[in-house]
């Protein structure tokens, strides 16, 4: 519309070369108008049109020679390419799992981390062992989660821990190791540089060499009339007790101060055990593998026992009587760390080739230290062999929350009356001790009789009488 006019009045003005020139100056004019107009009408974003994904070069609408369309056009290219080479950025230090500490039973809720097996810097394997807790009952092995790298470890030896805790960090990348080996370089450097401070303490050396000298020689002379003489104190050492061995003390005095312990004797002669383990030693052990021993002699003659007399096989539980109907005999195990007491289950359908390997395997778990807490829980009565150790006599202590436990000890050679006459017999000393508030004298006695009979004639067994 604007030209349309420009051109009517050109017209009706008349002029040749003046009014063509007229009007190119007015339709220049007009086209700037019209162009910064429609410029300054539209957005930065729409004034630039790239012409591909990264081009520089951008078609624009604007008047030639504005600064402000130079510039606006300069920083709009700049965030069109800072936007569109933006990425999300990966670490590259690799994958991290942490070891923690494993379920380690019911009545287990923490333990004291005993020893690392790995250090910092180790590659392990998943499932391999790298540190060991000591519980009250076991000792329960960390595994790590995945194979890798320990890069370092969130506790130390002796914490004590629960499960869940996070022990260690393992990084499971393969350039864990130039991660973990340098920064321990590193560290060790500048704490070996600050050595010119080491000229100060050199005169506080001397003021302290000083003054000890007038109060060292008046003391000892007083106190060595009045003070009795102690063995020194470099001559004792102080080691912290094992959570084995703390709970271990605790059942033994919660058992003397629950139950009305009373320990009752008897002994057997060893003869016809030792002479029937003797004669079929050989034949046993080719057919079922394992020796013939004395124990399973005594675990056979406790099921026996305790069939005859349920009452020790009983516990008390607050104002009622528990009666078992089943026969899991426990056996104490002296271990390098504490004693441990695992399991027979099921030993009244044992035979004695059963009870011989489930003892060996029970012992030489217990011994090694790889012995399971179910291994070791229940149990309704109790067989404790110290003749192992020489043991003659002794009283053995009830084992939570059972009600008796029976004791074994060395054989030895005493002079007998047989028939009339003085001969020399394998005797053992076999002691109970039992719970008096649930079982009586009487069938304390007769439980112990019920031994004594099964083991001096072990043919009872077979007619069961």
């Amino acid at each position: 519309m604007m030209l349309r006019a420009v051109i009517r009045r050109a017209s009706t003005r008349g002029g040749g070369s003046s009014a063509s020139s007229g009007l190119g100056k007015s339709l220049q004019s007009s086209r700037v108008a019209a162009s910064t107009q429609r410029f300054h009408s539209l957005s930065p974003t729409q004034t630039l049109v790239p012409r591909g994904n990264h081009a520089p070069s951008f078609h624009h609408r604007s008047c030639p020679g504005c600064s402000e369309c130079s510039r606006t056009v300069f920083s709009s290219f700049q965030s069109t390419t800072l936007q569109k080479w933006v990425r999300p950025y990966s670490s590259d230090s690799g994958d991290v799992v942490e070891a923690v500490v494993p379920h380690m039973g019911e009545s287990i809720t923490d333990g004291t981390l005993a020893t690392f097996l790995k250090k910092p810097g180790d590659r392990v394997e998943a499932d391999e062992a790298i540190a060991q807790i000591e519980t009250d009952k076991v000792t329960i092995d960390i595994a790590s989660p995945a194979s890798g790298v320990i890069q370092e470890f969130l506790v130390k030896e002796g914490d004590t821990v629960e499960p869940g805790n996070k022990v260690a960090i393992i990084s499971t990348s393969a350039d864990a190791v130039s991660h973990v080996a340098p920064s321990e370089k590193v560290a060790e450097k500048p704490a070996a540089k600050p050595s010119p401070p080491a000229e100060t303490p050199k005169v506080e050396s001397s003021k302290v060499a000083e003054k000890p000298k007038a109060p060292s020689t008046p003391p000892p002379t007083k106190q060595s009339a009045k003070e009795p003489q102690l063995p020194p104190k470099d001559r004792e050492r102080r080691v912290p007790m094992t959570r084995l061995r703390k709970r271990v003390a605790t059942r033994l005095k919660d058992s003397q101060n629950t139950f009305a312990l009373l320990t009752t004797f008897n002994e057997v002669d060893m003869t016809n055990l030792m002479k029937l383990r003797s004669q079929y030693k050989d034949a046993f052990f080719e057919k079922h593998g394992v020796k013939l021993g004395l124990m399973s002699g005594f675990i056979k003659a406790a099921v026996s026992a305790l069939q005859h007399q349920p009452v020790v096989n009983a516990v008390i539980d607050g104002d009622d009587i528990i009666y078992r109907d089943y026969v899991d005999i426990s056996i104490a195990v002296g271990t390098s760390k504490g004693l441990v007491v695992p399991v027979i289950r099921g030993a009244d359908q044992m035979n004695f080739a059963d009870i011989e390997k489930t003892i060996n395997s029970l012992a030489k778990k217990a011994n090694e230290g790889t012995i399971s807490i179910d291994e070791m829980a229940g149990g309704s009565f109790t067989v404790s062999n110290g003749g192992v150790y020489g043991s003659l006599i002794s009283t053995p202590i009830i084992n939570p929350p059972q009600s008796a436990i029976l004791g074994m000890h060395s054989i030895v050679q005493r002079p007998m009356v047989v028939g009339g006459s003085v001969v020399p017999r394998p005797m053992m000393y076999v002691a109970l001790t039992y719970d008096h508030r649930l079982i009586d004298g009487r069938e304390a006695v007769y439980f112990l009789r019920r031994i004594k009979d099964v083991v001096e004639d072990p043919q009872r067994l077979l007619l069961d009488i």
